[in-house]
């Protein structure tokens, strides 16, 4: 078989019914054309607690300018702990980015592995051509990556279209892939996915390597969203590996691991659970039920089981993970501070608001002295953006304003005054301060950040319109009346544009301007309009019978009902009249 080999001796081979929330609400720049106009709204609001409500709905502001917190309330978990350390020295982490990082195991202690032949070469190869390709990413020599993959991928593209289909020919390709991916090419990797499918589906399981190279194919396309590929993948490799090792072998777990998040991923939340619950029950056989490595599958169900709205249910995993950090590394330990931050958020979905900021006063306090995270890390600027939040939801918004102003303070020492990642905690800081009626504050706060933004961004950047909301609803507190219909209209036109007539932006502008037009005496006819679009952009995204719906039904009555269209409000009124009497039947039982 001919491979190219580099320089080196290695093969070749990556918006004003509202109340206060913390809502992340932004563009995914990296989509295709065809799904860039798709909004995606990531919610914190801890919906098990009402908050109180207040004239201000809060954005963390969006778009590609800005270090978008993609987290859901999950902790990370601490990159030491790996599985199928029976072999550590044989443990090759791929650097591949499924859901969470995905280890690739390399069992050569087993006697087959052990065996004289061209195998072990291989691997050995496969590995030095790997870290190559890392170590040229890693020194932003990106192009000499992609020039040594793309000619590893012709020498074996030849090969293979010469007839050559077998182990040799999978691997190197899985290689190639897991280059592509670190590289972020993902459009590579699917195209990759499809040759390499080819070869691996007419290879024996019996194959070395074979169930390695299904784990990688099961992360690249989890990676990919092609949860149903991965899945199989996954549970090929497993049925390999449990003929190999038995059901028992804690080397099982990182397959099993692999696609419980896939099955997670799908919407199949059953299955998944049980996967993670077998990955518990094999480690605790073989490891102890004290053993470090739980922490994973551990933290991964209570996510899971949080996500699915059972949070009683989630509370164990996570205290088991707080017992064994704490047993392992003290009380003091950033890993301890994780994990209570994962059991606050249990709290918080039970309605243990109290308890729930103790833990994350607690946690934060841990994770700034041990140093376990940098001080403007993202995942402990959203512990203190949560923290806040749950602090303002209770009334204590002079310490939930400290936090507040302690993120913007911190990204202001790491990034300048003028960086756009100030803009998010420049709202966050106006939306506590309207909350507190100091709209002249807000006010100031909100004007700062749509300079940096003027400054940051293009003129059409639909980013700007999420602090020029805001700003239109203080002048509204403001009774600036006209200025704040103008705000709101350049909103409403800007987020048709940007987002579609239909979509959630353009249904929280139509809700701000409808009532700031109801004061300045507009005709209700115009604000009737306003709001039926409004209520068929709510329908749509959150339901015929939603909340959202039912309190812009109450709007719509309320104005046919001062312009005397009896006719046209009666229906209106019977469907308001029997969703109540539905949500009252839920509320009792």
């Amino acid at each position: 078989m001919a491979y190219v080999f580099p320089a080196s001796t290695s093969v070749i081979l990556g918006p004003c019914v509202i109340f206060f929330r913390l809502n992340q609400m932004f563009l995914n720049s990296e989509l295709d054309p065809l799904q860039r106009q798709k909004v995606f709204v990531y919610s914190f609001t801890h919906t098990s607690v009402p908050l109180p409500k207040s004239s201000v709905k809060l954005y963390m502001v969006p778009f590609k300018l800005f270090p978008v917190l993609r987290m859901s309330r999950s902790c990370a978990m601490d990159k030491s702990l790996v599985f199928g350390d029976e072999h550590p020295k044989n443990l090759l982490i791929s650097g591949v980015l499924g859901p969470t990082k995905s280890q690739r195991f390399k069992m050569l202690d087993d006697s087959e592995f052990n065996s004289p032949g061209s195998t072990n070469d291989l691997e050995k190869q496969l590995q030095d051509f790997f870290s190559d390709v890392k170590a040229m990413i890693k020194m932003g020599k990106e192009e000499d990556a992609v020039d040594l993959l793309q000619a590893n991928y012709e020498a074996v593209k030849a090969q293979v279209d010469s007839g050559d289909q077998g182990i040799k020919e999978a691997a190197l390709l899985d290689v190639i892939a897991l280059g592509y991916m670190a590289l972020g090419d993902l459009r590579t990797v699917g195209s990759l996915m499809n040759l390499l499918y080819k070869i691996v589906n007419g290879l024996k399981d019996e194959e070395l390597l074979l169930d390695s190279i299904l784990v990688h194919m099961g992360s690249m396309h989890a990676k990919l969203e092609n949860f149903e590929k991965s899945i199989y993948f996954y549970r090929r490799s497993l049925e390999i590996m449990e003929r190999k090792f038995g059901r028992n072998n804690s080397l099982l777990c990182t397959p099993l691991l692999g696609m419980a998040r896939a099955l997670g991923s799908d919407g199949r939340a059953t299955e998944a659970i049980k996967t993670y619950q077998r990955v518990i029950m094999v480690l605790e056989s073989s490891r102890g039920e004290e053993g470090e490595e739980l922490a994973v599958p551990l933290f991964a169900l209570g996510n899971l089981l949080i996500k699915e709205g059972k949070a009683s249910d989630a509370e164990y995993p996570f205290n088991r993970v707080l017992k064994i950090f704490t047993r392992s590394y003290g009380e003091k330990d950033g890993r301890v501070g994780m994990a209570m931050c994962s059991l606050a958020q249990v709290k918080c979905a039970k309605g243990e608001v109290n308890d729930a900021i103790d833990l994350y006063k607690t946690a934060i306090n841990i994770l700034n002295e041990s140093k376990y995270m940098a001080l403007d890390d993202k995942a402990l600027e959203k512990m203190r953006i949560d923290l806040a939040e749950l602090l303002h939801a209770v009334g204590r918004q002079q310490e939930g304003r400290a936090l507040l102003e302690e993120c913007l303070l911190i990204s202001e020492r790491f990034n300048g005054k003028e960086h756009p990642s100030l803009v998010p905690h420049l709202v966050n800081l106006a939306t506590s301060y309207s909350r507190s009626k100091n709209f002249a504050e807000a006010e100031r706060l909100l004007r700062i950040s749509l300079q940096i933004l003027g400054k940051n961004a293009p003129p059409d950047d639909p980013s700007i319109t999420f602090p020029m909301l805001n700003l239109a609803v203080v002048l509204f507190n403001l009774h600036r009346d006209e200025e704040a219909e103008r705000l709101a209209m350049d909103v409403l036109h800007f987020r048709e544009k940007a987002f579609g007539k239909e979509s959630i932006p353009v249904g929280e502008a139509l809700d701000c301007l409808v009532s700031i037009q109801s004061r300045l005496d507009k005709d209700n006819s115009e604000s009737v309009e306003l709001l039926k679009r409004l209520l068929k952009i709510q329908e749509k995204a959150f339901g015929p019978e939603s909340m959202e719906v039912i309190e812009t039904l109450k709007r719509i009555v309320h104005f046919l009902n001062k312009m005397g269209l009896e006719n046209e409000k009666n229906p209106l009124q019977n469907r308001l009249s029997v969703l109540r009497n539905k949500h009252k039947q839920k509320i009792m039982y």
